[in-house]
């Protein structure tokens, strides 16, 4: 086999070439052939600037691992020069010109060319530059944007090489290319492995072939690869391998087809093909046991269905059938009482697919709009800057249609003024008017209001009963009268009878297919005009949930139902989200701003569809004469008796928790929850590893019986386990049950904020399973039940 002939002589040392060409640092092999990495490379002064009062000089460099950008300060000071970096993984865009609020204030004083914003993710500050020259900024722009694009396209392999070396590069201390016994063993404690001193002596003296106590950069090389040796996917090799050598073309196509997969042969060339980096093996069709790792550490192997990554639903049905993604307080950095309000959270919401904004609107100096959290500290926004911003995102991560809910606390002047600012802004891409003359049966679909910005607010009624001398009258708030009167504690209650003010004709036209209405009860529902939407307190709505579960289903098949925070989460906690889905209720409003459990099931109920904001309700959720009960699920519609079966196998490259301590190792345990309906939430556990971060392995199985698997979501939590205090968050991921993949496969976790931990990931084994027979695929039990279900009706 590999042994034999010339080819096979010769074909490891080109895989060694193909392995060294990727293990190349990014910034070496892209600086190759593009020059604007080699302009960053070189460094370059600029100014960082905060406000027009603080405008500091700042050099920035790439460093050589072409990730890493280093800026230092260019003033002595007492203490040694201020430096700092920024991984290019953290970059969550890269603005040009003045588009943040301190550039915006400077824009009659500096040239805009000159200007560009690094925007991060999670909580750290975006970075504001000023370049001495148009061209260097445009490098800076078009470097930064090349190598964020390089990231999103590494393999895993490249990501795990790329984290190897920059703890290499840590770890040598003397950086003279060499690592003693001592340097070795602070790389262990870096990566958070807590290796035994006789194995670790061991593998050190196996991998010094030169026998000088020091490992030179192909030992070094060696010493890592072994750490990164992966037992359980040999595991999984040799168990579908005949010879324990390679895999033939029809045993990888076995192992596709127990993984729910395409069980072709043509599928399992094409993967040979793609992953094989053995010339030898590649041309006769074998995949080895590298090229079998190299699959499985990529996106291809990913726990989430690759489908799933597009728009892949029925996007023509009415916008009532839809869970739509949507934010509360949408303009809050952090909490309601003292926080910057910033257009800045509105680009993050935009950017994350959110499709319902909220903007709660104040009388400004001068007649022009503010947005700010009334009766509070915060700060406050021009309502014009908002709308601008919003222009500019609406639609970079989704077409469908952003819906921005308004909490209108203005005058009549001010709110034409809102009207007009809408109007000039956004152009054609504001709905004025209905897509059709015809009367409304049903609310238009995502597909029809493609590229449309649509107003959520009171409107005009023709009643003579609620007209007053000046015009009509409406409530303050796009959300009910109870929202203003228990908004928050530092907010005086108000008399509903006092509530009211003249809503400006400008600015109720803009109102078409989202009209805020008091809710009326469960009466007459299809009587209902389908434009008319309510909000609900997360209490209210828990309450008929509750206690008319069936008839709020109903209710939401055809009528939108916006839910919001309590007024008492001064901190801008969240509720569980989780609940008002299971009501069929579409916008379900959450703090972005505050990350936790709650913004990570929001993450992953719109993993799917493309991340587009949009995911079609199941069809039990849809129906006006539905009989699903959200409380009562022993059986009727969604009831689809199923076991999930998940054996968590290990886990790769966790972070350390304590970065202060450097002999500090995690003691890593995972959690698996299921967010469904009442009767199907669960969570259980591994038992915990101690001492090891790097490649702690459990083999733990863990089972959960759902009964409503369309609405469940499966949440993967590592934590640290501590013996005397709460457990440390490490990662999470979470995905809907629909889109989980069964077999073997990779879970790659998520921060805190939900930005990459990249390289850590879980590795597992899904089974499904419906009254004791294996279903491959998730999508493949969805069929059958749909099919079995159709032959009933």
């Amino acid at each position: 086999m590999l042994g034999s002939g010339k080819s096979a002589a010769t074909g490891p040392t080109e895989e060694r070439r193909k392995v060294a060409e990727k293990a190349m640092d990014p910034g070496r092999r892209l600086s190759l052939e593009n020059e604007d990495i080699r302009t960053m490379m070189q460094g370059s002064n600029m100014v960082k600037v905060r406000s027009s009062r603080w405008q500091k000089s700042r050099n920035l460099r790439l460093l050589e691992d072409g990730l890493t950008v280093w800026c230092e300060s260019t003033k002595s000071s007492r203490k040694a020069k201020a430096q700092q970096t920024f991984a290019v993984t953290e970059v969550e865009c890269v603005r040009e010109g003045c588009q943040s609020e301190a550039l915006r204030r400077l824009s009659g004083s500096v040239k805009e060319n000159q200007c560009f914003t690094v925007v991060f993710r999670g909580a750290r500050k975006s970075l504001d530059l000023l370049c001495p020259c148009e061209d260097e900024a445009q490098r800076w722009v078009r470097g930064l944007r090349a190598l964020k694009d390089y990231v999103a396209n590494m393999t895993q392999k490249e990501k795990l090489d790329h984290w190897i070396r920059g703890y290499l590069r840590r770890a040598d201390q003397n950086q003279d290319g060499k690592m003693s016994y001592d340097e070795v063993k602070r790389l262990l404690q870096m990566i958070n492995i807590d290796l035994s001193e006789q194995y670790a002596r061991s593998l050190f003296k196996r991998c010094d072939r030169s026998g000088d106590g020091r490992l030179d950069h192909i030992e070094i090389e060696e010493f890592c690869r072994e750490l990164l040796r992966r037992p359980e996917l040999d595991a999984v090799f040799r168990h579908y391998s005949s010879n324990g050598c390679v895999l033939a073309t029809a045993e990888l196509r076995d192992f596709l087809g127990d993984q729910g997969e395409d069980a072709s042969l043509n599928h399992a060339q094409s993967l040979i093909l793609t992953y094989e980096l053995n010339d030898w093996a590649q041309k006769n069709l074998f995949m080895t046991q590298n090229g079998f790792t190299m699959y499985m550490l990529s996106r291809e192997n990913d726990v989430v269905n690759p489908d799933h990554a597009r728009v892949y639903q029925d996007m023509s049905r009415p916008l009532s059938h839809y869970f739509i993604s949507s934010s509360h307080n949408t303009y809050l950095t952090k909490d309601q009482v003292t926080s910057a309000s910033s257009t800045e959270p509105y680009i993050r919401a935009l950017i994350q697919g959110c499709r319902c904004v909220e903007l709660d609107c104040w009388d400004g100096d001068k007649g022009e709009p503010v947005i700010y959290h009334g009766h509070t500290l915060t700060s406050k926004v021009p309502f014009k800057e908002v709308i601008e911003t919003i222009g500019q995102y609406a639609f970079k991560a989704s077409p469908y249609p952003l819906i921005l809910s308004l909490e209108n606390h203005c005058s009549v002047e001010q709110q034409a003024v809102m009207a007009k600012h809408l109007r000039t802004i956004l152009g054609s891409k504001l709905l004025t008017k209905p897509l059709s003359a015809q009367p409304l049966k049903d609310l238009p679909s995502p597909e029809e209001l493609k590229g449309r910005i649509l107003v959520k607010g009171k409107k005009q009624t023709p009643h003579l009963s609620q007209l007053g001398k000046s015009g009509s009258y409406a409530s303050f708030s796009s959300s009910s009268d109870d929202e203003l009167a228990n908004s928050n504690k530092n907010t005086p209650k108000k008399d509903p009878a006092k509530v009211s003010c003249k809503l400006s004709p400008d600015l109720s036209d803009l109102v078409v297919y989202c009209r805020s209405v008091p809710f009326r009860g469960f009466e007459n529902v299809s009587e209902k005009i389908p434009n008319e939407m309510s909000s609900f307190s997360e209490n209210e709505a828990l309450k008929l949930i509750k206690d008319s579960g069936k008839l709020f289903v109903r209710h939401n098949s055809r009528q939108l139902s916006r839910i919001y925070p309590s007024g008492q989460r001064l901190q801008s906690s969240n509720y569980d989200p989780q609940e008002m889905w299971n009501g069929g209720c579409q916008m379900v409003a959450l703090n972005f701003q505050t990350p936790g459990e709650q913004m990570d099931l929001n993450q992953g109920r719109f993993l799917p569809n493309g991340r587009c904001g949009y995911v079609l309700k199941p069809s039990f959720l849809c129906s006006p004469t539905s009989n699903f009960n959200p409380e009562i699920t022993g059986g009727g519609p969604g009831h689809v008796p199923t076991q999930l079966t998940i054996r968590i196998i290990s886990a790769q490259q966790l972070p350390k928790i304590n970065t202060e301590k450097a002999s500090s190792i995690v003691d890593p345990q995972v959690w698996v929850e299921i967010h469904g309906v009442a009767i199907d939430n669960a969570r259980d556990k591994t038992q915990r590893i101690d001492n090891n971060g790097f490649n702690p392995q459990w083999n733990c199985t863990l089972s959960f019986q759902l009964q409503v698997p369309d609405l469940a979501l499966v949440r993967f939590v590592v934590e640290d386990h501590d013996h005397t205090a709460k457990n440390d968050f490490v990662g999470q991921f979470t995905v809907p049950f629909t889109s989980l993949r069964t077999g073997y496969r990779h879970v790659h976790l998520l921060k805190a904020d939900g930005s990459s931990l990249s390289p850590a990931t879980l590795f597992i084994h899904v089974k499904v399973s419906r009254k004791g027979v294996p279903i491959k695929t998730v999508s493949e039990r969805m069929a059958k039940a749909k099919a079995k279900a159709k032959g009933k009706a």
